[in-house]
């Protein structure tokens, strides 16, 4: 029997790999039914950061496997070719098909570190655009709007819900047909006809999302319903069919979800149907597959390369003292590099940096902090940096890139979505505008704290604006844990010595901080500094702080809401 040429082990260690992987990232995945039902909250979040670390779990074993099989084995450019032409057959059927390019991709990034992506040995240009998107009845339940409004949600929510109790599914039902006929347009001439649902829950924190599409015509609307333990049982807490309120749902500043597919690009075709336009890459996160998420965000990017004129930048905005931060300003991201040395008051390591940012990556983000994607030995074109630029990267980072022909080559970035520059907007804007942000700004940090999140360093320049208008948290490397913060209000000072002391007169630990000092820096614009302050008061005091870390103690996991609270229909404390 001819013994298996070397390419094709290769192939087949890899995909074995994969195959492993996958099942696992499953397996974690469909504990998120029984956690819900069992109300487990920390439990569903510690499943969450499992499936977080799964995958360079399994890259790593897989690496292993393949050096221990083939210890000699180097780098030549035609064997990986054939390795990879040997792989895409094993692939050419499978339903995660662009998810085991991914799979590939890594494996071979990781065994040669120092060559840049090329579609003669990866896959550069395949992914979500080779799969074959039909139109499979198999990923959702399809239902007829002619039957009555009652009957039609009492059948949704025993198909998905069996055996469930729900607080008042008849209050439930008067909601939501109120809310249907107050928010979806029916056009006569093309009425709405069908409701198609997605055959199976998507998990996040304390919620289940029922998510589906309505119908008519040409027409397609969202249908979403959050569905929330209370005291007495389940209820269905919204109608979300606004597009720009769905968008929210999947956005990048939000926890993955846990949803059991069979098939990911089907999945993906649903969902993009019902938030056009939405960025490939995010709508792949939101389901867990934040590796596949970050390819298809590099594909994008290297198209926009070859279709835009325009040149990398600084990113605008107040340079901060431990990233260099630039652009390019036709596209809808920046590129973050940790500079070599940090300028005072900075007295963190680059390797704390590093942690700092993977925590972010298994924290809840309650819409409150942009994800991020990891890259090394990144390239982009030369002739595209502005000498500004290129004279920053110079200054800053110089051993972390390095110029070989007409390519810069970057050891490690982290890319991140563009936002408006809080600081920047509140110079800007009118009093309306800019007392909006501000009071977003505050509640965004409340929302931090409610997920044991402490921002570290709360300055305006480190938030940003959604296009949504969203006020969002950009830079970690000052974020901790807040029950790790020690809390204090300033001892008052009581002799002339203390009051007239050129420094503090009591001593102060390393964790200690001060919530009254916060209005010192928070906001300074004179037009809506009172009003800030008055909105957020307890933000500046010790207490307010030390409630939230005792809730957090004491087991409580309070729930931010992905949508507007006008459009929930009820206001009740979650159970």
């Amino acid at each position: 029997m001819k013994e298996p040429k070397q390419e094709r082990i290769i192939a087949s260690i890899i995909m074995d790999g994969f195959e492993e992987y996958h099942r696992a990232f499953k397996s974690i995945t469909r504990k998120a039914s029984s956690r819900f039902l069992n109300r487990e909250w920390r439990k569903l979040q510690m499943d969450s950061v499992s499936r977080l670390n799964l995958y360079k779990k399994k890259l790593k074993i897989t690496l292993t496997t393949i050096e221990n099989a083939f210890p000699a084995f180097t780098f030549q450019k035609t064997f990986w070719k054939e390795i990879k032409t040997a792989y895409k057959e094993l692939t050419e059927h499978s339903d995660e098909k662009e998810l085991a390019e991914t799979y590939f991709n890594s494996v071979s990034r990781k065994l040669f570190r120092s060559h840049p992506a090329n579609d003669e040995y990866m896959f550069v240009k395949a992914g979500f655009a080779s799969c074959l998107i039909a139109n499979d009845s198999n990923l959702w339940k399809e239902y007829s709007l002619k039957t009555d409004f009652n009957t039609l949600i009492k059948r949704i929510l025993d198909d998905f819900f069996p055996g469930y109790t729900f607080e008042n599914m008849h209050r439930d039902c008067q909601y939501l047909e109120a809310a249907f006929q107050e928010n979806i347009y029916v056009d006569h001439q093309n009425p709405l006809s069908s409701l198609q649902i997605i055959d199976t829950l998507f998990y996040r924190n304390k919620v289940a999302y029922v998510i589906g599409r309505i119908l008519g015509g040409r027409q397609i609307v969202p249908f979403i319903l959050p569905v929330i333990h209370g005291s007495e049982g389940l209820f269905i807490d919204a109608l979300v069919s606004n597009p720009e309120h769905v968008r929210i749902i999947f956005s990048y500043t939000r926890s993955y979800f846990m949803v059991d597919t069979e098939i990911p690009s089907q999945m993906i075709a649903f969902l993009l149907s019902v938030m056009p336009g939405k960025d490939l890459g995010e709508v792949y996160n939101s389901i867990g597959y934040h590796k596949h998420g970050k390819t298809e965000q590099y594909r994008l990017l290297l198209e926009h390369i070859e279709k835009s004129e325009d040149r990398f930048e600084l990113a605008p905005g107040v340079k901060g003292l431990v990233m260099t931060v630039f652009t390019l300003p036709s596209y809808n991201i920046v590129f973050k590099i940790i500079k070599d040395t940090f300028e005072p008051p900075k007295a963190i390591t680059r390797r704390e940096v590093l942690e700092k940012y993977k925590l972010v990556k298994k924290l809840d983000r309650v819409g409150r902090m942009a994800d991020t994607h990891e890259f090394e030995n990144f390239v982009l074109p030369y002739n595209r940096f502005s000498d500004e630029l290129m004279q920053e990267l110079k200054d800053c980072i110089p051993s972390q890139f390095k110029i070989e022909g007409n390519v810069v080559f970057f050891k490690h970035l982290y890319t991140e979505r563009k936002s408006i520059p809080l600081n920047i907007l509140l110079e800007e804007a009118d009093t309306e505008t800019a007392l909006k942000a501000a009071l977003d700004y505050g509640q965004s940090i409340k929302e931090m704290a409610a997920a044991n999140i402490f921002p570290g360093d709360m300055l305006t320049k480190n938030f940003g604006l959604t296009r949504h208008g969203r006020c969002i948290f950009y830079d970690y490397d000052e974020i901790t844990l807040l029950t790790q913060c020690n809390f204090r209000d300033k001892p008052k000072a009581e002799t002339y010595e203390q009051i007239y002391a050129p420094s503090p007169w009591y001593e102060i630990g390393p964790d200690d901080i001060f919530p009254e000092e916060f209005r010192y820096f928070m906001i300074g614009r004179e037009d809506i500094k009172a009003a800030f302050e008055k909105a957020h008061a307890d933000l500046f005091t010790a207490k307010y702080w030390i409630d939230i870390q005792n809730k957090i103690k004491e087991g409580q996991f309070l729930h931010a809401f992905p949508y507007p609270p006008q459009i929930r229909f009820r206001r009740d404390v979650i159970a």
